[in-house]
């Protein structure tokens, strides 16, 4: 997530370049053909191509609006899970008499969110990551899940023989949810917390497990892939057909101009053409880079700020002093 003013123009065109390089060569291919080979016959009447903006903007303006319901989709779960957590730990600590017992739940309450995190940072063949423009960006900024280990991460808050069973799970999420429910259930049968209380922290494990399933739905159902190829399909026909529309209308201009620009105005579709395109094709990068809020790209939402937040207050909550650090931004980018 950027969480600086804005973006600079410099790292949008930077970040839109190899786009803007097959514009050119659209604008450039149909100069010639209308100017050096004369082929004017080929310039395609100017309603036919407005018709088609018209189209291109309602689809890409669809896909971004869906996309940025998905991401704001995945803040709100991981807003849900901020609040479920900090009430997890305080009902962990003030529910239980036992301070090792306190730790014990909270601790794992941070290996289910390490778990959820990695899991959540996992490649699927429909994200947007690995494309070059993207993984290129990936410079200026760092993914925590990338740097460790996510076994490295879980020793730090589970035992051994825990650990063990966790990793060698399919669902490690899950998992740990279910030793979690184990470990209070173990607590009323042996009377350390009270019915009502069993009652509260079983109604706590339901809502983790929904939280879990809705970052789950999210991150494995991707944008319709119809909706996507349409999309794309319209926006790249547009960017084509634009310049075979502007440039019989720019050469009429020779009329009126005078030398030294009369006989060349034709040319000037290439940069005209370029900029109208351009709007089209970065809406259409933008809504791509928004639609799956966890792959980690620039624009995600910051879970592994969030779990390291989570960190520092509940370990605060046991009363513990050596706390972990706040992810940093680079460049005005946290993830």
């Amino acid at each position: 997530m950027h969480i600086g003013k804005s973006y600079r123009l410099g790292e949008f065109l930077v970040w839109t370049r190899r786009n803007t390089y097959i514009l050119f060569f659209f604008g450039l291919f149909a100069v010639v053909i209308h100017e050096i080979w004369g082929l004017k016959w080929l310039n395609v009447p100017w309603p036919v191509v407005a018709l088609l903006g018209t189209a291109t903007a309602f689809t890409v303006g669809f896909k971004n609006t869906q996309t940025y319901n998905r991401a704001a989709e995945g803040q709100r779960i991981w807003t849900d899970i901020l609040s479920l957590s900090r009430f997890w730990g305080t009902i962990s600590i003030d529910f239980l008499n036992d301070a090792t017992q306190s730790k014990e739940l909270v601790y794992r309450h941070l290996a289910w969110l390490t778990a959820l995190r990695y899991y959540l940072r996992e490649n699927r063949v429909w994200e947007s990551n690995e494309k070059s423009h993207n993984k290129e960006y990936q410079q200026f900024f760092h993914i925590p899940e990338r740097m460790r280990s996510m076994e490295t991460e879980l020793k730090e808050f589970l035992p051994d023989d825990e650990l063990e069973l966790v990793l060698r799970s399919r669902n490690r999420m899950g998992k740990i949810l279910a030793l979690q429910s184990k470990s209070i259930k173990s607590l009323n049968d042996n009377g350390q917390v009270i019915a009502p209380q069993y009652a509260v922290m079983q109604q706590m494990m339901k809502d983790f497990y929904s939280v879990q399933s809705k970052c789950e739905q999210l991150k494995d159902s991707p944008y319709p892939r119809q909706y996507a190829v349409i999309n794309n399909i319209f926006v790249w026909t547009f960017c084509f057909m634009l310049p075979f529309g502007i440039v019989h209308d720019f050469d009429l201009l020779n009329e009126v101009v005078d030398a030294p620009l009369r006989g060349y105005m034709a040319w000037v579709t290439i940069p005209f053409s370029m900029l109208i395109s351009w709007m089209y094709i970065s809406l259409e990068q933008v809504g791509e880079s928004t639609e799956n809020p966890f792959e980690g790209s620039a624009n995600d939402v910051p879970i592994s700020q969030m779990s390291q937040q989570l960190n520092i207050e509940l370990r605060e909550m046991l009363g513990e002093s050596n706390l972990p650090e706040d992810l940093q931004p680079r460049n005005n980018i946290i993830l």
